[in-house]
This record gives structure tokens, sequence and C-alpha cells, in this order.
């Protein structure tokens, strides 16, 4: 057929070695944005962690070098440096081939986070270059590749010695490629915070930390000799606790598992899941298996205690939880993820594991502890009163609507009803509202104006969030309800838009009303964030109009000077107080046209620090938020 492109055999393309790797990096690392890059350094800091649960390994160093490079090292075994059957040095086989390495039977490692044998080759095919030090043997071995291919020359089919030495190890220097990646500075709070969990879960391991790109240089030891029991402690350091840290450790089916909790007078859960060292953000089977468990143990303690009668329902696993916060730990000899970042645990035998000894290690502690098990139960009981209290109040205050859902007077529709191309975009006053719904292309875009700033939910209680106008108004457009802490009521597969848009002027009040509708995203949508549906229009500051050539739209300050360095010829400058000073053709070039507009997706990169600032910064607590801001006042960016 005529305009039909021709394939056949010769369509089929093969990416040789690491090529794959740089076509497609988000299969290897999630993303080029700040947490792919963060991730290089996990990925290198895991296999020197694997030494240590080895048993060959009890110090790593992690620096965040003043070129911007990164070097990890170790006092581990050395990675193999002799002669592999493939024909080349082991070592150059492990950082130049994916699927090459020693986590594959139980040889070399019972258990391991660095699952697929890729994570030291991937980091160097996305690095500009990698230098490797390996001190095994008595002497130190050298290596160096750029962007994944090696440019020293072996000796005698080895790598070339460079020195003595009595110590063992590996060390690993690399500088992320700039044509991967989005930025190429490393977040260091993230950084620190990853270390110190690792920290938290091997109290043997010594990590220290150094950030060489600061005018005074940052130094931490990281080393935790309590544990996961620490790390809960740590966690509810600001909270009012019930009792002390309950810790346990078992081993069932080959796995070990490693559990602590802790109750506390919060409303919320904070349940933190690990396998093999790695966090597993979205959970997986061990956490199912612990929360399953917990929450069958405590309905049948409340029934033979009396406090549920024959005729009460149980309580809830989210009424259980209510006020929990516990880390699960365990380790696994064959792990399976859900993708190569490991977000998610995948393994039917953790879940059984998990709970069997959960189950048993529980119920001792609660048999010789009653007032500890009252505690918990009296939490549960007052969540599942708070439950059933809200319920009805969410019945009355969504279904008895004064508008409906087409027709509430605010939202302007899309036309079409297919949710994967439609998009709604959250617009700031009735100026700019007014001509983001003439601009806008009404087939797929749909407008909704909200007045003024919406409630803080982080310090407001739940009636008020759900009496809320502006917040009602959302619930209803995006279709897919809530989610609180005594239950959930969001179904994210009813979501009637593939993008979620904040549209907000660019000044103060324009980022607060976007950190307030962020903050109500994160605490009763979550999974709007989590699986990528939010995002940060980003209207220009400036137009620049030169007296010769092309119209330019400038986003802040930082381009204004760099257009001023490069355009020679005069210009006027215009500058854009609000969205509601654009014209309808103005507004659609710059922030709505999807061909030319700009937008940021939010994203959480670690869940427990966004709690935490979250928490800080729109709480009701004064000190440490101004502490927070004077820190951060320098660096602040929107980078959730």
């Amino acid at each position: 057929m005529a305009g039909k492109e021709k394939y056949d055999a010769g369509s089929i393309a093969v990416l040789e070695g690491l090529e794959a790797v740089r076509k497609r990096p988000g299969m290897y690392i999630g993303s080029v944005t700040r947490k792919g890059l963060n991730h290089l350094i996990y990925e290198i800091v895991d296999n020197a962690v694997d030494e240590h649960l080895a048993g060959n390994c009890d110090t790593i160093h992690v620096t965040l070098e003043a070129d911007g490079s990164c070097t990890v090292e170790d006092n581990g075994r050395g990675v193999p440096v002799g002669m592999h059957e493939k024909g080349i040095p082991a070592a150059r086989l492990v950082f130049t081939t994916l699927h090459a390495g020693g986590k594959f039977d139980d040889s070399a490692y019972k258990t391991s986070g660095g699952l697929h044998g890729v994570g030291s080759s991937v980091v160097n095919a996305l690095s500009e270059y990698m230098d490797v030090q390996i001190s095994r043997e008595g002497v130190i071995h050298h290596d160096r590749y750029e962007r994944g291919i090696p440019v020293l020359e072996l000796e005698n089919g080895l790598l070339p010695v460079i020195g003595k030495t009595k110590a063992t190890g590996t060390k690993i220097n690399f500088l992320p490629d700039a044509e991967i990646f989005e930025k190429t500075r490393f977040k260091e709070d993230e950084v620190k915070s990853r270390l110190h969990e690792t920290a938290y879960l091997n109290p043997a391991l010594t990590i220290i930390y150094e950030d060489k790109r600061l005018e005074e240089p940052e130094k931490i030891v990281f080393h935790e000799e309590d544990g996961i029991i620490g790390f809960v402690r740590d966690l509810n350091k600001k909270c009012e606790t019930l009792h002390e840290v309950v810790y346990f450790k078992g081993e069932n089916e080959g796995i070990t598992v490693e559990a602590a909790f802790q109750y506390t007078t919060e409303f919320h859960e904070n349940i933190f899941g690990f396998c093999n060292n790695i966090y597993n953000a979205e959970g997986g089977t061990h956490i199912t298996g612990f929360k399953t468990v917990f929450t069958s143990v405590i309905n049948q303690y409340a029934r033979e205690l009396g406090i549920l009668k024959e005729k009460d329902a149980n309580f809830t696993g989210a009424d259980v939880r209510n006020g929990m916060t516990a880390v699960v730990s365990i380790k696994h000899p064959d792990p399976r993820f859900e993708g190569q970042t490991k977000t998610k645990l995948d393994n039917q035998d953790a879940s059984r594991a998990t709970a069997k000894i959960t189950g048993d290690e529980i119920q001792l502690y609660f048999d010789k502890n009653l007032e500890d098990l009252k505690a918990v139960i009296s939490c549960a009981e007052r969540a599942a009163k708070i439950r059933k209290t809200e319920e009805k109040a969410k019945t009355n205050l969504l279904t008895k609507q004064k508008f409906s859902f087409d027709s509430n007077g605010k939202l302007a529709n899309c036309e079409s009803r297919d949710a994967s191309q439609c998009e709604i975009f959250i617009v700031e006053g009735d100026s700019a509202g007014g001509s983001a719904k003439t601009a806008r292309n009404r087939n797929f875009q749909a407008i909704l104006p909200i007045r003024g700033k919406i409630l803080n939910v982080e310090k407001a209680t739940i009636d008020k969030v759900l009496a809320n106008a502006e917040i009602k108004t959302m619930i209803n457009a995006f279709g897919c309800g809530f989610s609180e802490g005594f239950g959930n009521d969001f179904d994210i597969s009813k979501l009637r838009y593939d993008k979620i848009i904040i549209m907000a002027d660019a000044d103060v009040d324009g980022a607060h009303i976007s950190t307030l509708l962020l903050t109500l995203f994160y605490r009763f949508m979550p999974e709007l964030i989590s699986e990528g549906h939010v995002y940060i229009a980003m209207p220009p500051l400036y137009k620049a109009i030169p007296s010769k050539g092309q119209e330019e739209y400038l986003y802040d300050d930082a381009a204004l000077a760099k257009y001023r360095k490069r355009q020679k010829g005069n210009f006027t400058l215009q500058r854009y107080k609000g969205l509601g000073e654009m014209d309808a053709e103005q507004l659609w070039e710059t922030t709505l046209d999807p061909e030319t507009r700009m937008l940021k997706q939010v994203v959480i990169e670690d869940g427990k620090m966004a709690s935490d600032v979250t928490e800080m910064l729109m709480g009701s607590d004064v000190p440490p938020r101004r502490a927070f801001i004077y820190e951060h006042a320098n660096d602040a960016e929107l980078d959730v």
C-alpha cells in the first residue's frame, strides 16, 4: 500500500552491549530525573552491602566529589580480576556486560540486593567515565571506562597493576553523563536518607558519607548498633508513643524475617518494607503477610477479651494499624521484584514466612504484655469509631451536592470521555480561568477554576476537609474519590483525566496555592502522584521581543540572564504578573499547547522524607519550619 514504510528483517535492530541501557535508561534505573541519578549511587552501594551480608565488608565510604562525580569504596574482597572463560578479566566482564555477576547462585552470596547483575554495568553505561580500583591479593588493579567502553589496554590479558597494598576492596569513581540525565547534581538529602536506612538495616556496618561540593565539606558517620529498633525509634522521635519498640526475628522456609513496631497517638500508619536491604516503596508480599496476620491476631484478642462482641464486625486492617510505625526487613535467597528498581516484592513464600513468624512472635509478646495489647486495641477502637462517624459524614457531604459533575458552574469539561487522552487544569482565579477556557482545546482539555487558596489539609480535621467547597469540587471532577487514614474510597481506575495540571501564577501566592494542592493530593489522593498523574504548568515570566528575529518566552530570571548575554541587538521585555494578563492566544502557546508548553511532573523520591517535609512545612509547629526555610532558602526548587 502506498505511504506505508517497509517492514522486514532489516527493520529489526539489535542493541549490542550496553547500548540498550543508553537507549532506554528508564528500563534500568526508573527515570533520567534526579531520582534515576541518585539511583546510580544506590546500585554501587548495594553491591558493597552485599559484600557485607556475605561477611566480608564492615565499612563503606560514599563521597560526593567536588567535580560532581561520586566515589564508593568498600573493604570487601574486591571484584575478582582473574581471566574469565569469556576471554577477558572477570572485573571487566562485570562492568561491561549485563547480567554478569556473582549473584546467580549461592556460592558467593546467600542473599543479595543486586539481583539482576546489571547494577555496575548500568552505572558504567550511564556515566561519562567510570574509574575502578580493585585491591586484591596484595596489589591494586586499575580499569577505566568512558560511557561504558574500556579505555585502558590490558597487560598480558589482565588489568593493569598500579601499586601494592595489604588492603582488600573495591573503589569506584563515576561521573553521571549529562547527555543522559536532566540534572547531574546528586541530591544530598536523599542520598543521606538512603545511607542512614542502610545503616539501620545492617547494625554491624559503618557507612561514612562525605560531601566535598560544599564550601565547608560535610562528613557524617552512619552506624546504628540498635538496628531497626533504632530506626522505629527515630521515625517516632516527634510523636507521643504508647509503649517501647517491639522487635522480633525468625526464619522460615529459608527466609529470615526481622521486624520492629511501635504505636503512637498519631492518626496514621507508617510501614516500611525492605528485602535484602532494598527499600520496597510499594511494599509487596512480605508487607501483605505482616498486615494480614497482625489484623487477624488483634481481632482474635479483642474477641477473647470481650472488647468485640459477637454482633460486632471485626476491626479493619486500617483500624488495627492506626498509629502503627513498623519496619519489616526480610532476607530472601531468591527475591523477585516488579522492575529493576525493586519497588515491590512479588514472592508468595515471603508472604507465608512473614505471616508465620509475625503471628507466632506477636502472640508470644502480647501474652506477656497485656497493657501494651490493650493500648493497641484501644487505638483500633478509636479508629473504628472515627471511621464509622466519618463514613456517615462522607456520605452526607459527597452525595447531597447542589450540583452535578458536569453542571456545577465551575468545571468547563472536555468533550472526550477517553481518560487516557484527557487532562484537567486547576486554575486559580476567574480571570485566568476565563482566559484558559477560551484558549483550551475543548476536545481533551478541561478547566477547573478555584477561588483563592484552598484549605491547608495538614492542619484540618477530616470533616473540615470534606466540607470545603473547592475540595469537594475537585473530588467530584476527578471521579476517583479520596482516601484517608480510616478507610479507602479511592479508586484510581475511575480517574477521568490522565493529567491533572496545576496552573498557578509564577509568584509567591501561586507557589503557595500549588503547595496547598500538592498537600491535598499527597495526603488524600497519593496514588495520583505515585502513578504519575500530577503536573505543574510552567508559565513564562517574560516575553522577549527583539528588534530583529524571533520572539521568545523566558520562564525564569536565570533564562532572562542567559538571553541578555546572547542577545546582541535591542529587545523589548514584557513581564507577566499573572496568567490573567495573557490573552487566549498567548496562554495557549505558552502553557496549554502540548507541543510547546513546559510541564513539571510531580514525583516522590523518598516517602519518609516527603512526609516529614510536608508535615514540617504545612503543620502547626513553627520553629522547625523556620529553621528548614532558612537552611534551604538558597537552593529551593520544587522537586518533590
